[in-house]
C-alpha cells in the first residue's frame, strides 16, 4: 500500500470518528496513537479530499478487506464493515446505523413494488431511524415479530411500524405476543387467521432485515423483560450462541431446541436464503452470536464492525 493510500485510509478513519462517532479530536488522537494536531489535521485532509460529505465515501482498506472475507467465506452477497471504535458502544452503533441505512436505502429506492419483513433490535431501530424519508406506498413492510408486548401493550420494539413511517409504505402487523405463555398458547396465537395471512405474505418477501442478538448477562431478550434469568441460565447451559427475533441458535448455527422455542412466534425464514436476508449487529458481546448466525447459513448479507468481523474470522 502507497503511502497516500494509508494516508487517506488513515484520514477515513479519523473522520468516522470525528463526524459519525462523534469523538473530540483529542479522543481520536488517543484511539489512533497520534497527536491532538495529526488528527485535526487528518480530519481537515478527509475534507479536502472529499472523503466526508454526507457520509464517509471513502471505505478504509482493512475494512474492506475483512469484508471481502467473510463474503469469501460465508457466501454473502452483501458484506460492509465499519471501524471500531474502542468500547463505545452508542458511536458504534452509530457507525452501524450509517452504513446499515445506505444498504437498506440501495433496496427501497426501487419503484417495483416489494414486501419487505422487518425484525427488531436496537441496531436495526437505528438503522431505520437513519433512513431519510422516502415515498413508497406501493411496498408492502411486515413485521417479523408480534405487535403485543407480555402486558398486553403494543410492542414499543416493533421496527417494521418505523420502517413503513419512513417510507409511507403499507404496514403488517403481527397479531400476537414476541414469546407466549406457554407452548399451547403460541399455537393458538399462530393459527390465528391474520396471523396466516402476514405469514404467507412474509415467505414471499423480497428483502428481510434483521438484528443478530446475544443470549447471556444482560441480553436484549433478558433486559426487555421478554425472559427470565433462570430462562437464560438454561439456555446458556444448553448451548446457546445467540438469536434472531426470538428464535434461539447454537454454537453451529442450528436451531436450539428449548422450552423457549416452543413459545415463540415470531416469523422464520429457511437456511441459505434465496432471496436477500441481511444481518446487523456489532461489538465485543454480540462476536458469538454473529459468528453462529453465519455458520448456519442464515443471511446473505451482513453489516458488523471491524473487531467482529475479525473474531468470526478468527474463529
Amino acid at each position: 500500500m502507497s503511502r497516500q493510500q494509508e494516508k487517506r485510509d488513515q484520514a477515513a478513519r479519523a473522520a468516522w470518528m470525528y463526524y459519525v462517532g462523534n469523538n473530540t479530536q483529542h479522543e481520536i488522537a488517543d484511539r489512533l496513537g497520534i497527536s491532538r494536531q495529526m488528527a485535526q489535521r487528518l480530519v481537515a485532509y478527509a475534507v479536502e479530499q472529499g472523503l466526508v460529505r454526507v457520509r464517509i465515501e471513502h471505505p478504509i482498506s482493512d475494512c474492506l478487506a475483512l469484508a471481502d472475507a467473510l463474503k469469501t467465506r460465508f457466501g454473502l452477497a452483501i458484506c460492509s464493515v465499519v471501524p471500531t471504535d474502542g468500547n463505545n458502544a452508542e458511536a458504534l452503533r452509530r457507525m452501524l446505523s450509517v452504513a446499515g441505512a445506505e444498504v437498506v436505502e440501495q433496496f427501497i429506492h426501487a419503484e417495483k413494488p416489494m414486501v419487505i419483513n422487518v425484525g427488531s433490535g436496537r441496531t436495526l431501530k437505528a438503522i431505520i431511524d437513519e433512513l431519510p424519508e422516502i415515498d413508497r406506498p406501493q411496498h408492502r413492510i411486515v413485521s417479523m415479530v408480534g405487535a403485543i408486548s407480555s402486558d398486553g401493550a403494543s410492542n414499543r420494539y416493533d421496527v417494521a411500524l418505523r420502517a413503513a413511517e419512513k417510507t409511507g409504505s403499507k404496514y403488517f402487523m403481527l397479531p400476537a405476543p414476541l414469546i407466549a405463555d406457554s407452548a399451547e398458547d403460541c399455537r393458538q396465537w399462530c393459527s390465528h387467521r391474520v396471523y396466516r395471512v402476514v405469514s404467507e405474505l412474509a415467505a414471499h418477501a423480497d428483502l428481510t432485515l434483521v438484528g443478530v442478538g446475544s443470549v447471556g448477562p444482560a441480553c436484549p431478550l433478558l433486559e426487555d423483560g421478554f425472559v427470565s434469568e433462570e430462562e437464560v441460565s438454561q439456555l446458556v447451559a444448553a448451548g446457546a450462541a445467540g438469536e434472531m427475533i426470538g428464535h434461539i441458535i447454537d454454537g453451529t448455527g442450528r436451531p436450539l431446541v428449548s422450552p423457549l422455542s416452543s413459545r415463540v412466534t415470531s416469523l422464520q425464514w429457511p437456511s441459505s436464503p434465496t432471496r436477500p436476508v441481511i444481518g446487523f449487529a456489532g461489538g465485543a458481546a454480540k462476536h458469538k452470536a454473529i459468528a453462529a448466525v453465519l455458520r448456519g447459513g442464515w443471511l446473505s448479507g451482513l453489516v458488523t464492525d471491524e473487531a467482529s468481523a475479525r473474531a468470526v474470522l478468527a474463529g
